[in-house]
């Protein structure tokens, strides 16, 4: 018989690691707390609630989060297929009723034969067999500290208080900005991004009266007294961003030999250097306010962000150190780890991160080489992304085609290109063995 295997956790990500393992033959033990224990964030007895949105975000194969929602649905996906049965009208986005879909994969996941329900808080990891830990960034402290004890020798935990916006290399207009470090000291390692006198001013102005996001109830409202956000620097006064982050001290624009009034720095976030960090830009504005206004630094005008910045709490692991390309703890691999918790960001890539860490569990507990799911795909570049140890910061991150390597050859048109990327992402994913 099949070793069984415990899934702690049934959220988006759990729900579909059990689904994932107990279709190919496995027992699963589901562990959930829901309803003898709710988090802050909860409100049904159902698996898979959605508490944020009811939209699963753009359905559109030019778009990032389209190509892995179509690659789930390849792979046999539960969460995908509840989607489909509950879709109500949203234009080019994928918006369901939470709770028909919430009850439909309640009802699929109880009444699978090789899948057990067992309610009821757990607080320590079962000390042996296989297990897939799933219990998203609200994690209860009982458990956190089981986790902790997992990496007594590593800052295991990261508590996501802020974060700045990402940008894609491809979209920053290098005629407006250049490569150097302060005083060349080193490698040219920074994007060097000026504004002018009047265009600061301008900047200031929209910055210092820009619209906040709300903080949401179950979030930690002191939240931002270790981290000031940009916009909150910049009511202190016109100058001020000019002596912190903007600070122009030792950077000469090439095109002028002199240093600008302002300049905004922008710093490789990942080793292919395909996306860009906004240096000193945390901040708590509303995602269109950080377009509108950042766009309005010359080298950013048509900036395509991959993750907007973000100020609240959330947990999660620090994964490049800690996971492998399959989700596993490295050196403890019975341990899988699978949803928020790992550093992916968003209820596909949650749903994605429970797909592909059982589907690689269940061919290694069936004697299978793993399937390696190649970069070119969503999938896979998720993977690598949570895993790939040479990222210094780690933070949460959605799906993006920054994480996808680009076609080594020209597309006209964006739209274009990324369906072109998507189109490829397919083909490799087609060639994999799915079953």
């Amino acid at each position: 018989m099949m070793e069984r295997v415990i899934v702690i956790g049934a959220g988006l990500a759990g729900s579909e690691a059990a689904w994932q393992l107990a279709r190919r033959g496995i027992p699963v033990e589901l562990r959930e707390m829901k309803p003898q224990k709710m988090s802050p964030a909860h409100h049904t007895e159902y698996f898979g609630e959605l508490v944020c949105s009811n939209s699963l975000r753009s359905d559109q194969m030019e778009n990032a989060v389209g190509l892995l929602k179509e690659e789930l649905r390849r792979c046999g996906s539960l969460i995908m297929a509840c989607a489909g049965e509950h879709r109500v009208e949203a234009g080019g986005a994928l918006a369901v009723d939470r709770h028909a879909f919430a009850a439909a994969i309640t009802e699929k996941i109880r009444t699978h034969p090789n899948i057990t329900v067992r309610e009821g808080e757990v607080t320590e990891i079962p000390p042996e067999g296989q297990v897939v830990i799933a219990t998203g960034p609200l994690t209860s402290q009982a458990l956190s500290e089981e986790v902790g004890k997992l990496f007594p020798d590593s800052k295991y935990l990261n508590f996501f208080d802020a974060a700045a916006p990402l940008v894609t290399f491809d979209s920053i207009d290098m005629d407006s900005a250049w490569f150097a470090s302060r005083y060349d000291r080193g490698t040219p390692d920074y994007i060097n991004c000026p504004l002018t006198q009047e265009e600061y001013d301008a900047f200031w102005t929209e910055l210092t009266g820009a619209q906040e996001a709300e903080v949401h109830g179950f979030e930690d409202a002191g939240v931002f007294e270790g981290c000031m956000p940009v916009e909150v620097m910049a009511r202190r006064g016109r100058d001020t961003l000019c002596y912190g982050p903007l600070k122009p001290v030792g950077l000469k624009d090439p095109k002028t030999g002199r240093e600008p009034f302002a300049v905004v720095q922008l710093r490789k976030d990942n080793a292919q250097g395909s996306v860009y960090n906004m240096v000193g830009f945390q901040t708590h504005l509303r995602f269109p306010e950080q377009k509108r206004v950042f766009s309005m630094i010359p080298a950013l005008k048509n900036a395509e962000y991959v993750r907007y910045g973000v100020m609240h709490r959330n947990t999660f692991l620090d994964s490049p150190r800690l996971l492998d390309r399959y989700y596993r703890v490295r050196g403890k691999e019975r341990l899988v780890f699978a949803g928020q918790i790992t550093g992916v960001e968003g209820y596909v890539e949650s749903t994605a991160s429970g797909c592909l860490a059982a589907m690689e569990l269940a061919r290694r507990l069936e004697g299978k080489p793993p399937l390696n799911f190649p970069r070119e795909t969503a999938m896979g570049a998720l993977a690598l992304y949570i895993s790939d140890q040479s990222v210094v910061n780690f933070q949460p991150m959605n799906i993006n085609f920054g994480l996808i390597p680009q076609l080594g050859y020209r597309v006209k048109g964006k739209r274009n290109k990324n369906a072109e990327i998507s189109r490829r992402a397919l083909e490799e994913l087609d060639k994999l063995d799915l079953s």
